[in-house]
């Protein structure tokens, strides 16, 4: 799984510490999601793709984009 969560987070201006304290999702579970360790879970990629209003198709695809 290809992850664009890092990319997002940088562009709006926020640390780790900032998105997981605004979506309930801890720290280090955002850590592992960005270095690609970790599949969210729907709820997980539910409310990141909130958080910067997005589709969670923005954020997570099975294949790199070209």
């Amino acid at each position: 799984m290809v992850t664009q969560v890092k990319d997002y987070r940088r562009r709006a201006g926020v640390k780790q510490e900032g998105l997981a304290k605004a979506t309930g999702i801890g720290r280090s579970t955002i850590s592992e999601i960005e270095n690609g360790e970790l599949i969210p879970s729907v709820l997980i990629a539910l409310k990141l793709a909130k958080y910067f209003h997005c589709r969670v198709e923005d954020l997570f695809s099975l294949s790199p984009r070209e």
